[in-house]
């Protein structure tokens, strides 16, 4: 479509304050023309050119000066708007799903003002439609958790039974014993995907409160003591006992649960796997490091994908959730995750959370373990 000659200058006159600016500008020159040339007239009728140019050349500076000002005044009162504007823009982003830039004026800004306003309405649709998504998701994967909850302990109550009776059939006992396994296994699946649905749809409220890293620690390793003196690794705790940490105990303890699991899942017999913990500056830095068989370059990229599993692995027993499930709870926390890696050297995990005031308790769905 083809414009008119002309046709951006008239859009520029639409915005009515332009239009006032440039009014003022010509009223402003037309008066100081009025001006020079009555003063010409005067004192060109008795002789007096030489005060008249005098006086041409006041008019001009006063001219100049006073459109100096009219602009000066009208770009301040554009900066202010444009502030304005920002100020909205910004708590749109600080998380105010209401905030609108006043766009009620006419003009060329004043559109891309109500272009914004419509972005922010999109946006929101967008957001509400990710809501709806994710809550979709999670009571989907909620209800089919829960409806596998009654076959599982019906399978686990008639494995026990099976076991009983078995006692004197070596063949049918490892059957069970591997029946068992398997249940074991599909009820840490399910357990895990609930847990990891309801970070991703923000229904759980992280309960935090002033913990002791020293004691949490602890109970991570009273978890695993069992597990590590029967296949023969040592888990070493290490960091200052006063070290605080504003969190949730359970769902902190639930992520370094799984780096923990991780490391004895992939150390051999001899293996020794740190906990330790250091305050720097304003933030404090959790770290779970093995000596075990460490990760493949070409994993260390895809290690918190859910369900991956590297060819390059030889463990058969992990269902892919377990770093992915740590990583999203460290990330609730609004801390960061990382590894380093090096194949027959080991791994080590690196959590870092900045050390904040203590804020006030939140009832929620705070147990991992009650999901």
């Amino acid at each position: 479509m083809e414009r008119k000659p002309g046709g951006k200058a008239l859009k520029v006159l639409v915005n009515r304050k332009i239009k006032a600016l440039f009014l003022k500008i010509l009223m402003t020159m037309a008066a100081f023309m009025a001006l020079s040339a009555g003063v010409v007239y005067y004192f060109g009728n008795i002789g007096a050119y030489d005060r008249a140019l005098y006086f041409i050349f006041g008019c001009v500076l006063c001219t100049t000066l006073t459109i100096l000002v009219i602009l000066w005044k009208y770009f301040q009162e554009q900066d202010s708007i444009i502030e304005k504007a920002g100020e909205q823009v910004r708590e749109y982003m600080a998380g105010n799903q209401e905030a609108r830039i006043d766009c009620n004026e006419e003009g060329e800004l004043y559109r891309l003002f109500h272009e914004v306003n419509s972005l922010a309405v999109v946006l929101n649709a967008h957001m509400e439609k990710e809501r709806k998504s994710k809550e979709f998701l999670k009571n989907t994967i909620s209800d089919i958790s829960h409806q596998l909850k009654t076959p599982l302990a019906a399978l686990n109550l008639y494995n026990g039974i099976l076991q009983g009776e078995a006692q004197e059939l070596p063949e049918v006992l490892e059957f069970t014993r591997l029946s068992e396994q398997e249940l074991d296994r599909i009820e840490t699946l399910v357990q895990s995907l609930l847990k990891i649905t309801k970070l991703d749809a923000g229904t759980v409220v992280m309960e935090r409160r002033s913990e002791n890293v020293a004691d949490m620690m602890e109970n991570v390793r009273k978890h695993f003591a069992f597990r590590a003196e029967c296949e023969g690794k040592e888990i070493r705790l290490s960091g200052n006992p006063d070290s605080m940490l504003v969190c949730d105990r359970t769902w902190m303890t639930e992520a370094v649960d799984n780096l923990v699991k991780n490391a004895l899942d992939h150390t051999k017999e001899g293996g020794l796997i740190r906990i330790t913990w250091k305050e720097q500056a304003s933030m404090l830095r959790l770290t779970v490091a093995d000596n075990g068989s460490g990760i493949h370059e070409a994993d260390l990229y895809h290690i918190f994908k859910r369900f991956y599993r590297s060819r390059y692995s030889k463990d058969t027993q992990g269902i892919g959730l377990g770093l992915p499930l740590a990583k999203s709870i460290v990330e609730a926390h609004n801390g960061t995750i990382e590894v380093d890696s090096m194949e027959g050297k080991g791994t080590t995990f690196v959590m870092n959370f900045m050390t904040v005031p203590v804020v006030p308790a939140i009832l929620s769905d705070s147990n991992p373990t009650n999901l």
